[in-house]
């Protein structure tokens, strides 16, 4: 797509990577870009050099916005574990990560409020977001939590580690991540998303060298590389999803560097390394216990260590020695920003560069194949040839899920054998339509038996009485074994997987059907090429019902449910 005269949205603009993607994307000249990073001295201080640097640009080209993206609004300039150290916000985090998405989650994050103020036609998105996920470390959480056990906890105490514990879990804090920023795009009407991603080893194996201070290979080091992987995954998703934006991720397999080269204070955590002046007669004696903590701190000279460093963004400052090390051949190596930069631009203007691993993923899986297509007929003549020799009506299971499937597929079945052909039932009324449904499940002990024992119950046509099994799909279980009965609830369950006989959803059934048929009948009857899947044969004229085809066509019409790719 054209970049001129768009929004764009760099996350991590701050940063290295972000840094150099903002600089080339200037002489495409978008309408202003967004320029974000963790705090707010980064993201202004980013803006200004910018200013700086492309002066003939006007006040306002480029936007600072700063905060963490991964929380709500309320809580984006807040530290991640002053925010787990405190009660309130903790279960905010927790409720926000774990709980089913709804629009108070999703309008209250801070990534949502991001979007919907500045609407970007474009997204890159520069933050190492397995890193920020990853770098949690849940094994240091693991081992607070195993001390803490070890001294007999007060129940007060074992619920706030529990509660950092699941706010410390890697895939749900993806997943509702990936589940937002989805839905923020899809509503700020964004077109594309490019992510620049990490392999986590800089492109290394499970025998890298570089670690934590923990075993080789690093777990925390491995545990970056599975939220990668699972991103990348999720991202695949999203780009089969049709509606959604064009989805793209680079993924650099080496070191990244370099984003200035200097003489200065060395940083850890964004605050200078104190100086410890330590006496050579005050070395410790290694006898009994060695005490990773001192009682006493050796005193700091107040002078901060000061050398020659390479700044590599995410990746650290670096000595000489260290740049030398992990860029030498046969170690990580490594890439340049512009160089992932000229990448990600040269994809959004479609491009084709042969990094983007989306495109990769979609050529190398193994896609539907013609023998299947082929043999399909085959199968589903076989099934039904059995159905006629055993007297039997294989409809739903329970087994493939949700059990929207299995209620859909039940109603239509029982609609079919009321009336055999499509126009008989759109020929009906919705009240005989659901006296004949009810009549039928009353005579066919057997079938109706068989519906509430997979867990799908019957809503009867007065919409106040529930047939039922020991077990019910739906609703579900979320912690509570009774719920309220309401009108509202009635109406949500019955939607999700109850086979519903009520006279208004006999009235949907006749919509579909009509829907159906006036699709397949505005297909000129000239046009006979491949443009068309779902004509008059294959609907059998109306005059026979496919249940499996039916349940298909509303999966893709409704629920918006079709397959993109191949």
């Amino acid at each position: 797509m054209d970049i001129k005269n768009k929004t764009v949205l760099v996350l991590g603009g701050w940063g290295l990577v972000g840094n150099a993607v903002i600089r080339k994307l200037v002489p495409e000249n978008p309408k202003k870009i967004i320029v974000t990073s963790l705090r707010k001295d980064e993201a202004e201080d980013e803006v200004k050099r910018l200013q700086a640097e492309f002066a003939s640009k006007p006040a306002g080209y480029f936007v600072p916005w700063w905060g963490n993206i991964f929380v709500r609004h309320e809580l984006k300039d807040s530290d991640r574990l002053a925010l787990l150290e405190d009660a309130a916000s903790r279960r905010i985090l927790m409720q926000d990560t774990m709980e089913e998405l709804g629009d108070e989650i999703l309008h209250n994050s801070s990534i949502y409020k991001l979007l919907m103020e500045h609407k970007p036609d474009i997204i890159i998105d520069c933050i190492n977001t397995a890193t920020g996920i990853a770098y949690q470390d849940l094994y240091t959480t693991y081992r607070r939590i195993k001390k803490t056990i070890e001294r007999n906890p007060s129940a007060e105490e074992i619920t706030a580690e529990t509660e950092k514990l699941i706010c410390t879990q890697y895939i749900p804090q993806l997943i509702r991540h990936v589940q937002i920023m989805y839905n923020s795009m899809h509503q700020a009407g964004t077109n594309i998303y490019v992510k620049i991603g990490t392999s986590g080893t800089g492109g290394m194996g499970l025998n890298i060298p570089y670690t934590h201070s923990e075993e080789k290979p690093s777990r925390v080091l491995l545990s970056k590389s599975s939220v990668a992987g699972a991103h990348t995954l999720l991202l695949f998703l999203m780009g089969r999803t049709p509606e959604g934006p064009i989805t793209k991720e680079i993924k650099p397999t080496a070191a990244i560097a370099w984003k200035r080269i200097e003489f200065g204070e060395i940083k850890k955590g964004g605050k200078p390394i104190e100086m410890v002046e330590v006496p050579l007669e005050q070395a410790v004696s290694l006898t009994g216990k060695l005490k990773l903590k001192l009682d006493t701190k050796f005193p700091t000279s107040g002078n901060k260590l000061k050398s020659v460093f390479i700044d590599t963004g995410e990746n650290g400052t670096f000595s000489r020695g260290e740049f030398e090390a992990i860029t030498a051949q046969g170690q990580m190596e490594y890439v340049t920003p512009e160089e992932i930069a000229v990448d990600a631009i040269y994809e959004i203007l479609g491009g084709n560069t042969g990094h983007d691993i989306i495109n990769a993923l979609d050529n190398a899986t193994l896609e539907p194949t013609y023998r299947a297509g082929f043999m399909q007929h085959w199968a589903v003549e076989k099934l039904e040839e059995l159905e006629e020799l055993h007297g039997a009506n294989s409809v739903a299971f329970e087994l493939l899920g949700p059990p929207k499937l299995s209620k859909l597929l039940h109603e239509i079945n029982i609609l079919k054998l009321i009336h055999k052909g499509m126009r008989n039932i759109i020929s009906d009324t919705p009240a005989n339509l659901s006296a004949k449904a009810l009549e039928y499940l009353q005579n066919n002990s057997k079938l109706r038996n068989e519906i509430i024992s997979i867990g799908i119950p019957i809503l009867m046509p007065d919409g106040k009485t529930l047939l039922r099994g020991n077990d019910i799909k739906i609703p579900p279980f979320r912690g509570d074994h009774e719920l309220e009965i309401s009108d509202i609830n009635i109406n949500l369950w019955a939607h999700d997987g109850w086979v519903d006989l009520r006279e208004k959803n006999m009235k949907a059934w006749q919509t579909r059907i009509e829907t159906i048929i006036k699709e397949a009948e505005s297909i000129s009857t000239t046009d006979t090429s491949s443009m068309h899947v779902r004509t008059k044969k294959y609907w059998s004229n109306f005059e026979k019902i496919d249940i499996g085809k039916v349940v298909g066509w509303i999966f893709i019409k409704e629920e918006k449910g079709e397959r993109m790719k191949a």
